[in-house]
């Protein structure tokens, strides 16, 4: 089927779009957001794919489901619009940020700025009904979301996978170490923080490792 992707991901994830759970997945995606509402946008369920294409690819930051209130979501894990009060979690990734590498907070939590320097900001689901946490979970976003994990695991090297807390932890349990980085820490949700996500320095550690293997350090 065809489906409006980033050029570079279609070329890698074809295979997937043609497979029965995916049809079944875009069966349900369609009719949920034509009865309820859903976030992102429609045209923001490959925000992700779109602002950091497969080729420029060089971190990947793992988050579960979309935030759920309006103008948040846009497609990009942690993520939210400008002009969006910043949610709980990327607070606390603002604090980590700025205890690691000394900048300060940005005013916007629009995370785009790291996108296009080759950070995937990948949620494992990529829809959620609105005031609905976990809604659009067990459709087959995650089976997809695994996929995409395999594709870059599996034909890249030397690629940062950042994942904070169990659920991302367990969704990446297939990564070759040896192959590439992987920073673990407890997740930077208020309920988890203060068990290990601050003062891991999941910043510093991805630039030092970057910088090792040749890559352009991100500008955080």
């Amino acid at each position: 089927m065809d489906v409006k992707i980033e050029q570079s991901w279609k070329e890698h994830l074809t295979s997937e779009f043609e497979k029965s759970y995916f049809q079944k997945l875009t069966d349900f995606v369609k009719q949920e957001y034509a009865t309820h509402r859903v976030y992102p946008k429609g045209s923001q369920i490959f925000n992700a794919f779109e602002k950091t294409p497969f080729d420029r690819v060089k971190v990947v930051i793992l988050g579960q489901d979309p935030y759920h209130e309006p103008g948040q979501a846009h497609g990009l894990c942690f993520s939210v619009n400008d002009g969006i009060a910043l949610p709980p979690s990327l607070q606390n990734i603002y604090k980590e940020l700025e205890d690691d590498l000394g900048i300060s907070p940005k005013p916007s939590g629009n995370l785009e700025r790291w996108a296009e320097q080759g950070v995937l900001l990948l949620n494992a689901t990529l829809t959620v009904r609105a005031h609905q946490a976990g809604s659009h979970q067990q459709r087959g976003w995650e089976e997809f979301t695994d996929a995409v994990i395999h594709h870059i695991a599996e034909e890249k090297e030397h690629v940062v996978f950042i994942l904070w807390g169990s659920y991302a932890q367990k969704k990446g349990e297939f990564i070759d170490p040896v192959k590439h980085k992987i920073l673990k820490s407890a997740h930077p949700s208020p309920l988890s923080a203060y068990r290990g996500f601050f003062g891991s320095k999941p910043f510093s550690k991805t630039n030092q490792y970057l910088i090792q293997t040749g890559q352009t350090p991100i500008e955080w």
